[in-house]
């Protein structure tokens, strides 16, 4: 945890105005199955959601009165300091999207002088979604697995919340915490890098359809 001192260039927190004035233009996702357990199975659902989207109506994720906005950021990113470099490409790609992803990285977000316990627990808290990057390092490392625990104490039920990426490890060694949860295999980077943003997305699109419905 030393390493975690060394901070990163600190990224100016996105005001909702600024984010919000990214339209959201992009067609629903042709979702990809995710590797991993029940691939087949998540291919099916995955379709289905997508289908059941398109047939009810567009959700606009960027709209002033979106309910994406009641959270500070999309995605909080919980990885390994050993894996800082991967997760910075990951974090790239996704804030460049036309969507315009908020999100938190610890090391470049985090306020300098604050508690690093009580930083984390507030951006779990203010993120819609979590991606746990999973790898021989995250396993190892007590401060992720604090972090894995703080996102599953957020979302018991995970509900499309948790997404668990996985990157050069063992499939007997996903973490039994995560057992119930699908995951994401990176094993070809740009693919996985566009299953955790459709993942988000589907995510976001269902949480601010619902809000639509429930006013």
């Amino acid at each position: 945890m030393a390493g975690l001192f060394k901070w990163l260039p600190r990224k100016s927190r996105q005001s909702s105005n600024s984010s919000r004035s990214s339209a959201d233009n992009a067609s629903p996702p042709s979702p990809s199955p995710h590797q991993g357990q029940g691939s087949n199975s998540l291919a099916s659902s995955s379709v289905n959601s997508a289908k059941q989207t398109s047939s009810t109506f567009h959700v606009n994720i960027s709209s002033s009165d979106s309910a994406r906005w009641k959270k500070l950021y999309d995605v909080c990113i919980c990885h390994s300091e050993g894996d800082l470099e991967f997760v910075e490409q990951m974090v790239y790609y996704l804030e460049s999207q036309p969507e315009c992803f908020r999100c938190f990285l610890q090391l470049r977000d985090a306020v300098p002088g604050g508690a690093m316990v009580s930083e984390l627990c507030e951006a779990v808290q203010n993120s819609h979604c979590w991606v746990l990057f999973i790898t021989s390092r995250f396993l190892k490392d007590p401060w992720c697995v604090y972090q894995m625990h703080q996102a599953l104490m957020e979302a018991p039920m995970a509900n499309g919340r948790i997404i668990p990426v996985l990157k050069d490890i063992d499939r007997r060694d996903y973490p039994r915490e995560l057992k119930c949860i699908y995951y994401i295999n990176v094993t070809v980077q740009e693919k996985g890098f566009g299953q955790v943003k459709e993942t988000v997305m589907r995510y976001l699109r269902e949480l601010c359809k619902n809000a639509s419905r429930s006013d």
